[in-house]
């Protein structure tokens, strides 16, 4: 078994870094659509206003669970703490759902009701400002998600493009409403607002559970794929039935790998510990691996390229091909 290096401090630190700065920004930015609603008596403004509010609880939860999931494997948390990342995960997409219920429902009261809108040019311009700040901050989540492997911060960055995109909208149809004085396109936008929330969360909450469930992740595979493939290794003839582990930044993987049964138990460990050391390092995430070994049993000569085989029984061919199909399969292709 090898293991990746655990976050290092710089990943830490920006981990941190992004969290706060989402907490901040995301808590002057609601206050300024919530200004933007007050001067305006806009229903859609309003329902953008409170998405902020989830975007600042989700900022402060995902403080918590950035500094949480970074801390070390310990013997009661052998896999890590990552896991926690995938309940703040879903924890931000019930409340984008649940928020997006009360505007939907709010937006149906005040089309029945009518409203009628003030000072909607100078709100216009807030909610773009805030707009134009929600798009540079969740590209910015985005990318620090990415670079440290941050289940959370991943979320949190999508969910403020869904508000930022959602802001687009509301900002398109109160230009139209400036221009045409149909109010009640008001409360039509922020039910659309709403439906496409209530989507966004749900989807959110369904990959969160795709990650406490361990559901197979067909990318990771085929960068596995693409690794295993650059390992040019004499002997290790096949490789399939490969599962990860999800624990946030921090993934364990277990697979099958095929070998020449005439080798010693030293030859083995030798050539399995400079395998794994170079998977793991070319692997975007830390970790570890843990391979079972089948032997040839004389049957994959004509794929195996060692050289100087005492007990080949065919001359060498080509190598079998490294696919995701093999990889997900439970079996050997020659068994």
């Amino acid at each position: 078994m090898i293991e990746g290096a655990e976050l290092n401090e710089r990943e830490q630190k920006d981990r941190k870094r992004a969290s706060i700065i989402s907490l901040f920004i995301g808590l002057a930015l609601m206050l300024v659509k919530f200004w933007a609603h007050n001067m305006t008596n806009s229903q859609a403004i309003l329902s953008d206003a409170m998405e902020s509010i989830v975007n600042v609880v989700a900022a402060g939860l995902a403080l918590f669970v950035v500094h949480y999931a970074s801390k070390p494997l310990d013997k009661d948390h052998p896999y890590g703490h990552g896991k926690v990342e995938y309940f703040s995960s879903a924890f931000e997409g019930g409340l984008i759902t649940f928020a997006a219920v009360l505007i939907i429902l709010e937006a149906i009261k005040k089309y029945f009701s009518g409203a009628v809108l003030t000072e909607l040019s100078t709100g216009l311009l807030l909610v773009t400002a805030a707009g134009v700040v929600n798009l540079l901050l969740g590209l910015y989540l985005l990318r620090s998600g990415q670079k440290s492997g941050s289940v959370a911060l991943r979320a949190s960055g999508k969910h403020v493009i869904t508000d930022f995109w959602s802001s687009v909208i509301i900002i398109g149809g109160l230009i139209l409403v400036l221009f045409t004085g149909w109010f009640w396109l008001d409360a039509v936008l922020a039910f659309g607002v709403g439906c496409f929330l209530a989507y966004e969360g749900v989807k959110l909450v369904r990959e969160s559970i795709s990650g406490l469930m361990d559901e197979e992740d067909v990318a990771l595979l085929q960068d596995l794929a693409k690794i295993f493939e650059k390992m040019d290794f004499r002997g290790i003839i096949q490789i399939h039935h490969v599962r990860v582990i999800r624990s946030g930044w921090y993934h364990h993987i277990d697979a099958h790998v095929v070998l020449p049964e005439f080798w010693d138990v030293n030859t083995v460990h030798s050539v399995m510990n400079k395998f794994e050391n170079g998977v793991i390092k070319n692997y975007k995430y830390g970790g570890e691996m843990n391979f079972h070994v089948d032997p040839c049993r004389r049957v994959y000569c004509q794929s195996c390229d060692l050289v100087n085989c005492p007990i080949r029984e065919d001359r060498f061919v080509q190598k079998i091909p490294v696919t995701v199909e093999h990889l997900r399969s439970q079996h050997e292709p020659l068994e």
